[in-house]
């Protein structure tokens, strides 16, 4: 498995596919890459050497994209910003509900959890 980044990319895939592994790299940033550093397509990851990586490493650098922690930590902050600034995103991501207005009377259960009863009393006469 090469290692990029500090992330281990799949030794099966091709080049595109094999990038995608790394947070903060999609389809486009991946076709991107490829083609900035002249890499065919088609190559597997296996087949890299030394200096291809150093090529790829220097192309995701240059274009200054945050990848896999960098961009989970401002991910995480910008969460945190909402949520102390109590704005109405921030409320939501803190209760646990849906951020983008869907409708949660009867939909929602990714975001809510599964169902629980409330109020039901038994067994008192």
């Amino acid at each position: 498995m090469p290692r990029l980044l500090g992330i281990d990319i799949p030794n099966n895939k091709k080049l595109p596919f094999a990038l995608r592994y790394i947070y903060g790299i999609g389809p486009t940033r991946a076709d991107l890459i490829v083609e900035q550093t002249g890499l065919s397509p088609d190559m597997r990851s296996s087949e890299l050497s030394e200096e291809d990586i150093n090529k790829i490493s220097s192309a995701i650098v240059e274009n200054g994209w945050k990848i896999e922690g960098d961009l989970r930590r401002e991910i995480v902050a910008n969460l945190k910003r909402l949520q102390a600034i109590k704005c109405y995103r921030g409320l939501r991501h803190y209760r646990g509900l849906p951020v983008r207005g869907q409708r949660t009377s009867t939909n929602a259960r990714t975001r809510k959890g599964s169902r629980k009863t409330v109020g039901v009393v038994r067994g008192k006469k």
